[in-house]
């Protein structure tokens, strides 16, 4: 779906101040802390039959082996290891050292190579025209949008492509989970709004987008009334991957309504989970600031 429609103005925002990044920073170095590497799911992040947001994203990062890759907000590394066993040369950026170590011991555990850099995705220290693709899953809502598209565009090659999955933040029940799930996220991160993307065209232009988790969402209503299971003591999106079997009898027929209404009504991806973002052609804008 292109992006032409229904976008709001454009908004920027500053880098931030030196406590919200310390903040961003300490709050994944402690949940770093947390993460037994050998119950990470690496291909099941791709494969599983909920990651539908995943698994289009694979589809836009074709023919990877090879090909120079940077991983943006890599946390504990379950994207850049799957990269790396299909091929790829991989870079992996965070902002917490404690999840790049995680991100090292999970590459090691699968017997792959990754590069690791702690670094923003505001100020990437790579040189221009340098990644053939660029994946973020969760990285903007916790970003400054203007400079870090800027940076995308800028290390990125003039035929590569970048790809991100981010919540959106027009659906009522997601945000009311995401009030009742402050003990596993951080107060900075803001879902995006259509204005945000509008930013892209400054940086590409071509911009699509596709939506996921409409209907689906009942799952998270599930696993609150029936399972018992509160936003704050587990991550649902977390969950729906670890026990995609499960869930798999309830999200089929859900995904296949979620793909019916945006199809006929494709006006109500406003109010579904995430967004697939796809970036091509890059411009060359001045850079930001």
């Amino acid at each position: 779906m292109n992006s032409n429609k229904a976008l709001d103005k454009l908004s920027t925002c500053s880098l931030g101040s030196k406590g919200k990044l310390r903040r961003e920073e300490e709050f994944h170095d402690n949940w770093a802390r947390s993460i037994d590497v050998d119950k990470l799911l690496v291909r099941e992040s791709f494969e599983a039959v909920t990651a539908v947001e995943n698994k289009r994203a694979l589809e836009e990062l074709a023919g990877l082996k090879g090909k120079k890759i940077l991983d943006l907000g890599c946390g504990a590394g379950e994207a850049s290891v799957y990269f790396a066993i299909k091929g790829a040369d991989v870079y992996a950026v965070d902002i917490s050292k404690e999840m790049l170590k995680k991100a090292q011991e999970l590459a090691a555990k699968h017997k792959v190579n990754i590069k690791t850099f702690n670094m923003r995705s505001e100020k990437l220290e790579f040189e221009d025209d340098y990644f053939d693709f660029l994946f973020g899953n969760g990285v903007l809502h916790h970003s400054c949008l203007e400079p870090a598209f800027s940076e995308a565009s800028r290390v990125l090659k003039k035929e590569g492509k970048a790809v991100f999955i981010e919540p959106l933040g027009y659906n009522p029940l997601i945000s009311i989970y995401r009030k009742m799930a402050k003990s596993v996220r951080t107060i900075n991160e803001t879902p995006l709004k259509y204005n945000d993307i509008k930013i892209t065209k400054r940086f590409f232009s071509s911009v699509r987008f596709e939506y996921f988790w409409f209907f689906s969402l009942f799952i998270f209503i599930y696993m609150y009334i029936v399972e018992r299971i509160h936003p704050s003591s587990q991550r649902y999106w977390k969950r729906i991957i670890s026990q995609s079997e499960k869930y798999r009898a309830l999200f089929r027929p859900l995904n296949y309504f979620d793909c019916l209404l945006l199809k006929v009504f494709p006006f109500m991806g406003r109010f579904c989970w995430n967004i697939v973002i796809i970036l091509e052609d890059k411009i060359k804008a001045p850079l930001y600031g």
